[in-house]
């Protein structure tokens, strides 16, 4: 059941004042005061709990002037409408009365139904205000709700077709964490300093919202060039906002073109363009333009249908050779995925690849991958080809699967191999995240018989001091690192520095991206172990290496396994 509104009768004549209380107290709960200091205490405990207050003006210890002067200068009260009753129907009365923020004037003697229809009208306007004004703001920040921006935008286009505007959309990168950590007071705090920097730089020359939680937007009339450097400055003047520092927005520009799309759309545009720079340092800002927009419906096209497409096996198992510097003997590949679609054909990894990762469905692909490399091994080792060792690719998203060990166990034993004929491939950067929790990982694994290889050094930031806990067997250097080391005429230091470094530590060394006879004297001078890379093979279907392995006939102790434990002897 729902509550009666509040009215105060501030009135100093009981007969009037309970006049007044008869005719309102069968649709309202009346409160009473007999002079405005009585007003001001009722005031202080209701506040915007009073729906309406009628007031006398001449009153003994405080008249109305003196309480509407007071009540309308106190935030917390100046929205309560206020009609003045007094026995003066004079124009001059209505005027002060007015312009001392009364809503409305009524002259005594009181009439019921004229009071009753005053007091409902004025009820009924001021909710009506409060409710546009809560659907036209957002409450907490003060700029335009998401809804009544969309609808201030279509109306500015529309009123201003021959006029240049662009939208602009903001997104703070990890804004949850700053709740989480911080608290959600500092949260909002932020949100509203971020509404001060949109108004402060709108300035006249547009209007701006926001969108949901951290996400703003404004429409900006086109008169100047976007710059990384405008943007810095707003971030800056964000992150001046709160005693936490390193507040990282950004921002995405869709330049109106196409008038015919939504708001929503625009704005969903300019946020796609912020999104695609997420995670890159000293990047403030991004244009939405038909490259990014073919890119994004590309990988929602991808997104569709990479389920269908790995239970209709469109993803095939390429395998790269892996030689021994020492004999040029293959002793193992690199197991690679790739994606042969019916109507797209060939698709390059670095298209699906960091989608995957970046949607978590790199888990399913990941264990495809590992449950196929593990059957082609079953096959050539049923089939009578020499025992050989593939190093398959395990994710950071697989790395924190509390199940990842189980898995890989269920596959190896499911086609009865070893773990040692699995090489895990862990990319450097992965144990800077969380090195803890990796490496304890990490090392169930690899007491579990896996082999674990570090792959991409050379590409990230690893200590010498984490790569010496780092519970590894096997160092792969970057390709990138290696052509550019080799490149150099002072490269046999730094290289031969990292092999003996690998001795010391027991590992042994593979090269990856080796493509050309210089490169691979280079490595075998310095002492390198192994190699993979064009110089020899390009990564190739499983049939194919099927094929190569049979060339090579009975390999005896060529697999990586042996002549990795056979190098960590030699290197003792």
């Amino acid at each position: 059941m729902f509550s009666r509104k509040k009215i105060l009768v501030v009135e100093d004549n009981p007969l009037n004042r309970g006049l007044l209380c008869q005719i309102l107290a069968s649709d309202y709960d009346v409160l009473e005061a007999e002079n405005g200091q009585e007003a001001l205490d009722i005031l202080k405990q209701y506040k915007e709990g009073i729906s309406l207050i009628l007031l006398d003006i001449v009153m003994p210890v405080m008249d109305g002037y003196t309480f509407l002067s007071i009540m309308k200068a106190d935030p917390a009260y100046s929205s309560i409408p206020v009609i003045v009753t007094t026995q003066n129907d004079g124009e001059s009365d209505e005027v002060a009365a007015l312009s001392h923020g009364a809503s409305d004037f009524v002259a005594k003697p009181y009439r019921p139904q004229i009071i009753l229809h005053r007091v409902a009208s004025i009820i009924n306007l001021r909710e009506t205000a409060a409710m546009v004004n809560l659907i036209q703001y957002d409450r907490l920040t003060g700029v335009y709700s998401k809804e009544f921006f969309y609808q201030q935008v279509k109306d500015i286009l529309l009123r201003n077709p021959d006029k240049q505007y662009d939208i602009i959309c903001s997104d703070i990168e990890n804004f949850k964490l700053i709740n989480d950590v911080f608290g959600v007071p500092t949260g909002d705090r932020l949100l509203k300093g971020v509404a001060e920097m949109y108004k402060q730089r709108v300035d006249g020359r547009g209007i701006c919202g926001r969108m949901t939680s951290d996400k703003f937007a404004c429409l900006l009339e086109r008169c100047f060039d976007y710059t990384d450097e405008i943007f810095k400055e707003a971030n800056e003047q964000v992150n001046g906002v709160l005693e936490v520092r390193n507040i990282v927005m950004k921002w995405g520009v869709y330049y109106i073109e196409d008038r015919t799309l939504s708001v929503e759309q625009m704005c969903d545009r300019a946020l796609l363009a912020a999104r695609s720079i997420k995670g890159q340092y000293g990047k403030y800002f991004a244009p939405y333009d038909d490259t990014l927009r073919n890119r994004l419906l590309k990988e929602q096209a991808i997104t569709d249908i990479m389920e269908s497409a790995l239970a209709k096996e469109q993803f095939q198992i390429y395998l790269q050779p892996k030689y021994r510097i020492e004999d040029e003997k293959l002793v193992g590949a690199e197991a690679l995925v790739r994606w042969i679609h019916p109507e797209w054909g060939f698709q390059s990894p670095a298209e699906f690849i960091p989608l995957f990762e970046k949607n978590g469905f790199i888990t399913k692909l990941d264990q495809y991958v590992w449950d196929k490399t593990c059957a082609a091994i079953r096959e050539w080792e049923d089939e009578g080809l020499a025992p050989i060792s593939v190093s398959v690719n395990v994710s950071r998203a697989d790395i924190y699967n509390a199940d990842l060990a189980d898995i890989l166990i269920r596959i190896v034993q499911k086609h009865n191999l070893s773990p040692t004929h699995l090489h895990l491939e862990i990319t450097e950067s992965a144990y800077t995240e969380n090195p803890t929790q990796i490496i304890d990982t990490v090392r169930k694994l690899r007491d579990l018989g896996f082999i674990i290889e570090m792959d991409d050094f050379g590409s990230g930031y690893s200590s010498l001091n984490m790569l010496n806990e780092m519970p590894i067997d096997i160092l792969k250097l970057d390709m990138k690192f290696i052509q550019s080391e080799t490149a150099k005429q002072n490269s046999r230091g730094i290289l031969q520095f990292i092999i003996a470094l690998a001795r010391w530590l027991h590992l042994s060394v593979v090269a990856e991206g080796v493509e050309t006879q210089e490169q691979f004297d280079r490595l075998k001078e310095i002492g390198c172990d192994y190699v993979q890379g064009y110089y020899f093979a390009k990564p190739m279907p499983c049939h194919e290496f099927k094929k190569l392995l049979a060339k090579e006939g009975d390999a005896g102790e060529n697999s990586v396994m042996d002549a990795m434990k056979y190098t960590a002897k030699a290197a003792e």
